[in-house]
């Protein structure tokens, strides 16, 4: 089921559309942002950080945990700074 979004008209809570749920169906509304402590600046960094990593996902650039996983514990550690940096763009450090 897709979202259903609403604003704040005279006090009471007005569907942007209309929806196919049954009358008296009992729906729970909180706000968008109840659930995090992001001010302004830092969801647009959120969303920003999210934006590059879907792009990474569409070119390839993904590494899934367990490749992680079947790295030698001593050099596990290389692997994931690797990985780190070079998801920023940076060259790697590998020593």
């Amino acid at each position: 089921m897709t979202p259903l979004k609403a604003h704040v008209r005279n006090g009471r809570l007005v569907l942007d559309s209309a929806t196919d749920l049954p009358d008296g169906t009992e729906v729970c509304l909180v706000p968008a942002d109840w659930w995090d402590d992001h001010d302004d600046e830092s969801r647009r960094r959120l969303e920003e950080s999210l934006a590059r990593s879907e792009i990474d996902v569409q070119e390839g650039r993904l590494f899934p945990a367990e490749f992680i996983y079947t790295v030698h514990p001593i050099r596990r550690e290389v692997v994931v700074r690797a990985v780190w940096h070079a998801a920023r763009g940076e060259a790697p450090e590998l020593r």
